[in-house]
C-alpha cells in the first residue's frame, strides 16, 4: 500500500499530496521531494494511509528522503540566500518602476529555481523584470502575484485574539467568509473588530461558523419577543456555548432560561 502525504512546501504554506512507500515519516518531519522538474523540500504535516486510485488527473510526486543534518544546512543557506535576492529584486522592481510590492523571496531545495512572491493593484507587466533577475542569478526565475490573505500567510502575525494568525499557522486553503457568519455568530458589525490583519474578514469566522450554526440550535435570537412560563418577555442576551437566554418580562424582572444541550 502507498502512503498519500501532505506536504508544506517550502515556507510559503502551499500544500501539496505527495507519494512515499516505504519512508516512515511523521507529522512536523522535514522531507525532500519531487517537484517542478528539480528538487525542493517541505514539511509534514498530515501522514495518511490511502490506496492511491487512478482518478487524479497527473501521477503524484514523490517523497524521496527524509531531510538529513546536510539537507537542513542547505535549507538554511537557502533561506539567507532568499533574502539576498529579495534585495536585488527591489532594487530592480525600482529600476523599472514598477507598481508592485515584493512580499517574500524563496529557493527551491536544488537552487535551479528562485521564486518572487509579490502584490499589485493590476496585472504587471515584468518580463523585463524576469530576463535581468535570471541574469543575475543564472536560475529559473518565477514572479508569483497574490492577494492580500495569502500576503498575511506568508508574512505571519498575532490577530486580536492574541494567537498566531490562523492563516500562517494551519489553514491550508482560504474559504470565502461572509458578512452572514458574523451575524449569526452574534458579532457587532463593526469593521475593524471582524477584520484580520489582511483587512479582510477574519478566517476564524468561516470555521467556527458551523460550530456555532450546531449550538444555536433551538435557541432564541436577540431582540426576539418569546412566551415563556413566567411569561411574555424579550429576548436580552443569548450565550451559545452555555445555551442560555437572559431575558426581559414585561414586569422589568430579568430571568436566565436553560435550554437542553446540544
Amino acid at each position: 500500500m502507498e502512503k498519500m502525504i501532505l506536504v508544506r512546501l517550502r515556507d510559503s504554506g502551499q500544500t501539496y499530496f505527495y507519494k512515499s512507500v516505504d519512508l516512515d515519516v511523521k507529522e512536523g518531519t522535514y522531507v525532500i521531494v519531487e517537484h517542478d522538474r528539480g528538487l525542493d523540500y517541505g514539511q509534514i504535516i498530515f501522514p495518511k494511509d490511502a490506496i492511491l486510485g487512478t482518478e487524479s488527473k497527473e501521477p503524484l510526486k514523490k517523497i524521496l528522503r527524509m531531510a538529513t543534518q546536510t539537507d537542513l544546512k542547505q535549507i538554511e543557506e537557502n533561506r539567507l540566500k532568499a533574502k539576498e535576492a529579495f534585495t536585488s529584486c527591489i532594487k530592480k522592481i525600482d529600476e523599472h518602476k514598477l507598481e508592485m510590492k515584493l512580499v517574500r523571496a524563496e529557493y527551491s531545495f536544488d537552487r535551479t529555481k528562485i521564486i518572487f512572491y509579490f502584490t499589485a493593484p493590476d496585472r504587471i507587466d515584468f518580463r523585463n523584470l524576469v530576463k535581468d533577475l535570471a541574469k543575475i542569478f543564472k536560475a529559473r526565475i518565477e514572479l508569483r502575484q497574490i492577494g492580500v490573505r495569502d500576503e498575511a500567510k506568508l508574512i505571519g502575525g498575532f490577530g486580536p485574539c492574541g494567537r498566531e494568525l490562523c492563516c500562517a499557522r494551519f489553514l491550508k486553503d482560504f474559504e470565502p467568509v461572509t458578512i452572514k457568519m458574523a451575524k449569526e455568530e452574534g458579532l457587532h458589525l463593526n469593521p475593524p473588530k471582524i477584520s484580520g490583519l489582511c483587512g479582510r474578514l477574519m478566517c476564524c469566522l468561516y470555521f467556527e461558523y458551523e460550530v456555532y450554526k450546531t449550538l444555536s440550535k433551538g435557541l432564541p435570537r436577540e431582540g426576539e419577543r418569546i412566551h415563556i412560563p413566567e411569561g411574555k418577555g424579550k429576548v436580552l442576551s443569548v450565550n451559545v456555548f452555555k445555551r442560555t437566554a437572559t431575558i426581559e418580562l414585561e414586569d422589568g424582572r430579568q430571568i436566565q432560561v436553560n435550554y437542553k444541550p446540544i
